[in-house]
């Protein structure tokens, strides 16, 4: 292990840091234009059935403020938004017209990990083609997804540069009444690179972009009816940034977090968000009507092990307008849900495992992001598990980063920080885990056997190796 000086100054590598609050908007605060959701391209099933080409390649993009350039899916940043049903079967070809080995990973969705589902140990090679096909369990929770490229040693690459997209998976939820009586309005959150920036910098902390935007738009317009209620599915896409949000002189109310429903709104001022989280929150817009920004609040992800809880910055003048939400006409103000959907109490564990990340010096190597003091090996298994069983996992983060950890194929619940309980039951299949801090999850092998991984979501820091391969045993 490194002292926090000596990782620090690695960090930096000579260049100037791109970390969180460091780089500033050139822009205007006023929207450059509405979203418009019939411009968003969206792929729905038809008849049981999701059947798509998708391409991956550099394309021009007219996001103001970048480089011009950017990775894309079928020309579009972010891109196309996929809406599935439970049951459904989902047949994607992708074709790779890249400089480097790319494949596909379809984060959060409860579907085998090998074949040609969600393996993520394909390789599609640069003018290579891999079919995907898998049918989508008729139990699966509705709720909002992510599909993005997920080839170990190229993937911080590829999502720093772009790729990505929504996947909707339609059920329960959406036939509640209030929450279908909402305006929807799906948000791919994802920073970008500022024409003088270069390819970047921070590697070791996780690199960011100072261009924030929303759909491939910078500060869009969102225009909803006075009294109404405004449902808005928010995705973090980025590579290491961290979104903090607050709805200017609102609450927001979350209704579902990444695995699906949530049993009652929860009332939030502000909602964290890491890199590959997803959230659904209700707002109630205010009657009177006006123009709210939705802001992203300063964050810092480097501390020191111990300092917990450390991170809300309070004032609203460091804030990054994200976009502005708009009145136009009104309607009858809307009630909240009072209930949602039942979340599952998952039985005790048969057996509890401690993963333990840090950063360190590797023999002939280098830097390296560990777990368990490992650097990820391919050909290693480093926790094997019985189908079935479940499990309760002890994440420690011993180092000066907050590390996002992320389990494929099945989701978890949050059971302890620091030994505290957490205050609601929910579905994750990402969770934080700060510097310094212990969170206990717990999670049950179900379904599918095979082999899988866990990882930081801060996707330089899985390249680098902070990452482990699960076999689950049948």
């Amino acid at each position: 292990m490194i002292s926090r000086r000596s990782f620090l100054a690695l960090a930096a590598g000579g260049a100037a840091a791109a970390s969180a609050g460091e780089l500033r908007h050139a822009w205007s605060a006023r929207p450059q234009r509405r979203i418009n959701p019939a411009a968003t391209s969206v792929v729905r099933s038809k008849a049981g059935l999701l059947k798509l080409d998708l391409v991956a390649q550099e394309m021009p993009i007219s996001i103001p403020g970048t480089s011009r350039r950017a990775l894309t899916y079928n020309g579009l940043l972010p891109g196309p938004q996929l809406e599935l049903e439970p049951g459904d079967l989902v047949q994607l070809e992708l074709h790779n017209r890249l400089k480097n080995p790319t494949n596909l990973h379809f984060h959060g969705l409860h579907i085998p990990p090998n074949g040609t589902a969600d393996n993520v140990f394909l390789r599609v090679t640069p003018g290579q083609k891999q079919s995907y096909s898998f049918t989508l369990p008729d139990n699966h929770p509705a709720g909002l997804f992510y599909y993005h490229p997920h080839h170990h040693g190229t993937v911080a690459d590829q999502v720093f540069g772009g790729l990505g997209g929504a996947l909707l998976v339609r059920g329960e939820l959406d036939r509640i009444p209030e929450v279908q009586a909402a305006q929807e309005e799906v948000l791919v959150l994802k920073d970008l690179l500022a024409a003088n920036e270069g390819s970047g910098s921070g590697v070791m902390l996780g690199r960011e972009g100072s261009i924030l935007s929303v759909n491939g738009q910078v500060n869009p317009e969102l225009q909803v009816a006075a009294g109404g209620l405004l449902r808005l599915r928010l995705l973090n896409a980025s590579n290491a940034r961290f979104w903090r949000l607050a709805l200017e002189g609102h609450t927001m109310h979350l209704i579902a977090t990444d695995g699906g429903a949530l049993e009652q709104p929860v009332p939030l001022q502000e909602l964290l968000l890491v890199p590959g989280e997803r959230a659904d929150v209700l707002v109630q817009v205010a009657p009177e009507g006006g123009r709210f920004r939705l802001n992203n609040l300063p964050y810092k992800r480097l501390g020191r092990p111990g300092m917990g809880m450390r991170r809300p910055v309070t004032d609203q003048h460091q804030a990054d307008i994200v976009a502005t939400v708009s009145t136009n006409g009104a309607v009858t103000p809307q009630p909240l849900p009072q209930r949602l959907l039942r979340v599952e109490e998952i039985s005790s564990p048969v057996r509890t495992r401690r993963f333990v990340m840090n950063h360190g010096m590797v023999p002939s190597m280098g830097m390296a992001f560990l777990i368990n003091g490992e650097r990820y090996s391919h050909a290693r298994i480093d926790t094997r598990v019985r189908l079935g069983e479940t499990e309760d996992w002890e994440l420690v983060n011993t180092g000066v980063m907050d590390h996002p950890f992320h389990l494929h194929v099945n989701p978890m619940q949050v059971i302890s920080r620091n030994g505290r309980p957490e205050p609601y039951r929910a579905w994750r299949d990402v969770v934080l885990v700060r510097s310094g801090e212990t969170v206990r999850v717990r999670t049950r092998f179900n379904d599918f056997a095979g082999k899988s991984v866990y990882h930081c979501h801060i996707f330089d820091h899985e390249d680098l190796g902070m990452m482990g391969n699960i076999l689950i045993e049948a």
